[in-house]
């Protein structure tokens, strides 16, 4: 019953209140952005969502678009500005998700949606992640987020699709919050962002 209809009705209650909550937050970070990324405030990157279907994610936009002589993105450390950095260690960067939220591609608690190009590269357990909508947040995140290996992270995202629940999620959603005060787990040692799922991971 919870995963059918209360699910949603947790989403839109919390996504709605959170947004209210953090607007004028948000509007300070858009003007911000938009002086600082001269005029470009937000990140869309498609992911796939429910099922595997693809949906676009917003984000407040981190990093600067620099490349190398062949056209080439350069390294996340590098492209990375200031105020990025600080936004990404408040988590404040995963705001403009609660309007994926609210519209239905996303939920609070779920499996991180990942990139498009891994769906390929999932073994058959960890592809179970997608039988469920994609959170803001979830149960790798706080038990290590992305200071946890691939193998890792996939076991914690199918053990939450075998065991969802109202009282699971509410404990997520408050452990989130203590992780997100403390900074815990933001990044990898010696990284800004995660490094990239190679499918050389799997252990399944």
């Amino acid at each position: 019953m919870y995963k059918r209809y209360g699910k949603r009705t947790l989403d839109l209650l919390v996504a709605v209140f959170l947004f209210l909550l953090f607007s004028p937050i948000f509007v300070l970070i858009w003007v911000l952005l938009f002086w600082n990324n001269k005029g470009s405030v937000f990140y869309f990157q498609n992911r796939p969502g429910l099922n595997g279907e693809i949906f676009r994610i917003i984000k407040f936009k981190t990093m600067n678009d620099i490349f190398d002589l062949d056209g080439n993105p350069l390294s996340d450390t590098l492209r990375i500005t200031k105020m990025g950095r600080f936004i990404r260690k408040t988590s404040f960067d995963e705001l403009p998700q609660l309007m994926n939220v609210i519209r239905g591609e996303m939920s609070m608690v779920g499996p991180r949606p990942l990139l498009v190009e891994y769906l390929p590269l999932y073994s058959q357990k960890q592809g179970l992640r997608h039988r469920v909508k994609p959170g803001i947040t979830g149960w790798a995140q706080i038990n290590g987020r992305n200071a946890i290996s691939w193998a890792k992270k996939f076991d914690l995202d199918v053990w939450y699709v075998e065991n969802v629940g109202f009282i699971l999620d509410l404990k997520i959603l408050l452990l989130t919050f203590g992780n997100v005060i403390s900074g815990k787990g933001v990044s990898q040692q010696g990284h800004v962002t995660v490094g990239k799922f190679t499918g050389r991971e799997n252990s399944n």
